[in-house]
């Protein structure tokens, strides 16, 4: 018998199961390399490596310790909260994670569940970012085009676990869960412009957006169209806010399978500091790669939930997208998302910190910290990045602030 075909084969197997086990920490993933990991990247990310408009470093797992009292919700309520068909509205949802099986592909509603699952992770009562800054960049020259100051706050009305009252704010005849206000600090031309957004519980509800442009110096109701706009020119869409600030039935969600992925979690406190920083000022960050469109940390591999949406709505700028959830915290960390011809358009990356090795105030926030961000549009080679100095659960946050008076009051 001729051993020859039989070593072949043997040889070619073993190549497939070297080719196949995931990159050490250390490792650094570029042109040369990229093909024999390209199982743990999404394919938009791999196409970019091969570009050499990004290499990825691989660093160490962790896990990310969970909020002690979010988990003790999760565990008391948990099989209570369901999906009611064919509307996919949450029902019974009293706290925590509404569902805590494994996702399963042969569930025809495996994937609404994962959404709502992202809608109502916890990220904090309160959080507020201070200094919040968008760099809109050119990818090929690198140029910074435009420099946005911007103060960030969130407020969680519903379901809270840290900061009194608790469970639920009072004063909330709406029906409000959640809401998101930004206020420009900088440049001049758009100082304090402002924006609200009240997410209702109700998923049938409509959110209401409200806008103030100090041009204008008067508030305006933004219609639902407009949440797919690119907001004040940048790359992103108020509907890309905290991952997806859509509706839940405004798309059809699929479960895709659950994928070991390298995404951009890391340790705040061992970023390399520039020479020139001062060891006790925050140090944000940098971002790398082509137009420094990147987040500049390492990236380890975690357990995700490959999450699509496709709108159901027509006018839709986007044809879906497709969410990387990490399962541990059910927050998106990435994602692509396709033009109305089925085409790459935008990428968005996320880097979160450990919270333990943050802020000194973020420690047992159980709240993986939101730092650096980058939309890239790769189809006009540019991109939108965002740095962050976010504290969570911060009483600097009060629920005044998020009222249509308060945007005329501050907008004077």
């Amino acid at each position: 018998m001729n051993k020859f075909p039989i070593i072949f084969l043997l040889s070619l197997f073993t190549a497939n199961v070297i080719a196949s086990a995931p990159p050490n920490s250390g490792t650094v993933l570029n042109q040369d390399n990229v093909t024999q990991y390209q199982e743990y990247l999404d394919q938009a990310v791999v196409d970019l490596v091969k570009k050499g408009d990004l290499t990825i470093v691989v660093g160490d797992y962790f896990d990310i310790p969970q909020n002690a009292v979010f988990l003790e919700q999760t565990e008391k309520f948990k099989g209570s909260a369901s999906v009611e068909t064919p509307s996919g509205r949450l029902l019974n949802y009293q706290g925590g994670i509404p569902f805590t099986s494994e996702p399963d592909v042969g569930d025809p509603i495996a994937g609404l569940k994962i959404a709502w699952n992202m809608r109502y992770a916890y990220g904090g009562d309160t959080s507020i970012v201070d200094p919040f800054i968008w760099e809109y960049r050119d990818m090929n020259s690198g140029k910074i085009e435009r420099t946005i100051s911007f103060v960030g706050m969130t407020l969680r009305y519903r379901y809270r676990t840290a900061l009194a009252p608790i469970p639920n704010l009072p004063r909330n005849p709406v029906g409000i869960f959640n809401a998101i206000y930004l206020l420009a600090k900088q440049p001049f031309d758009i100082k304090n412009t402002q924006l609200l957004v009240h997410r209702l519980e109700d998923d049938s509800a409509r959110e209401r957006s409200w806008l103030y442009l100090s041009v204008q110096r008067r508030v305006r109701r933004l219609p639902a169209g407009q949440t797919t706009d690119a907001f004040l020119g940048s790359d992103i869409m108020i509907e890309d806010f905290l991952g997806y600030n859509g509706r839940i039935k405004d798309m059809t969600w699929r479960y895709l399978g659950t994928k070991e992925v390298l995404t951009p979690f890391y340790r705040h406190d061992k970023l390399k500091r520039p020479a020139e920083a001062s060891n006790d000022a925050y140090y944000f960050g940098d971002f790398h790669g082509k137009g420094h469109c990147f987040p500049n940390v390492p990236w380890q591999l975690r357990k995700t939930y490959l999450l699509e949406a496709v709108p159901n709505i027509k006018n839709h700028p986007l044809s879906k997208r497709v969410f990387y959830i990490d399962a541990q915290t059910h927050i998106p960390i990435a994602g692509s998302n396709y033009d109305r011809n089925g085409n790459i358009w935008r990428v968005a990356i996320s880097a979160f910190s450990h919270p333990n090795h943050h802020l000194e105030q973020n420690k047992g926030s159980g709240v993986a910290i939101p730092a650096l961000i980058s939309m890239i549009d790769v189809q006009a080679n540019h991109c939108t990045t965002l740095k962050m100095k976010t504290v969570i659960n911060s009483s600097k946050v009060r629920q005044k602030d998020f009222t249509v008076q308060a945007l005329r009051t501050k907008g004077k």
